[in-house]
């Protein structure tokens, strides 16, 4: 009887092995959710890797590229259809690159975003304010809060005009 209570309680431990769906399975499911980076969907497979084989998550992520399911181009594409529209091209370019995507990726949409960035900034200004700045408190305010979305400051010069009244002001 003992024998048996032993058995039955070795069946009930955990094997080594992987529980639950395959590593290119979880990467399909992230990426029919939305598009990844390649450095953001190895981060997330990372602790789903088996142990004894660390090549493997290398392996999984060069057949998703082989087969156009992971892309970072499309990743960089869509991250800034989502965020352009309220964020300036510095801000757009810092999470691009805190995906992983290199400087030579990252050219053309740099010259996309600020070939449209005055545009962007003076739809996102409308929206927030509306109004020229009263005076100098008014004019910093919305500086820095145009500033803290990642528009450039030859940009917010641009659009939200040197004070008349009280001649140039310091707005960095």
């Amino acid at each position: 009887m003992a024998d048996s209570d032993h058995d039955d309680f070795e069946q009930l431990v955990p094997k080594s092995k992987r529980q639950g769906p395959s590593l290119k399975a979880r990467a399909v499911a992230m990426l029919s959710r939305r598009e990844h980076s390649r450095v953001e969907l190895a981060r997330k497979l990372a602790p789903h890797v088996d142990p004894e084989d660390p090549t493997q998550l290398d392996r999984v992520l060069d057949e998703l590229q082989r087969d156009n399911w992971l892309s970072n181009e499309r990743f960089a594409h869509n991250l800034v259809h989502r965020r352009a529209s309220r964020k300036g091209a510095a801000l757009v370019l810092q999470e691009l690159r805190q995906h992983g995507l290199s400087d030579d990726q990252l050219s053309g949409i740099r010259q996309q975003l600020q070939s449209t960035e005055v545009q962007r900034a003076t739809e996102v200004w409308q929206k927030k304010f509306g109004r020229a700045p009263v005076d100098a408190k008014d004019y910093a305010r919305q500086f820095r809060f145009m500033a803290s979305r990642g528009f450039s400051p030859q940009c917010l010069r641009q659009i939200i005009g040197e004070q008349e009244s009280g001649g140039s002001t310091d707005s960095t």
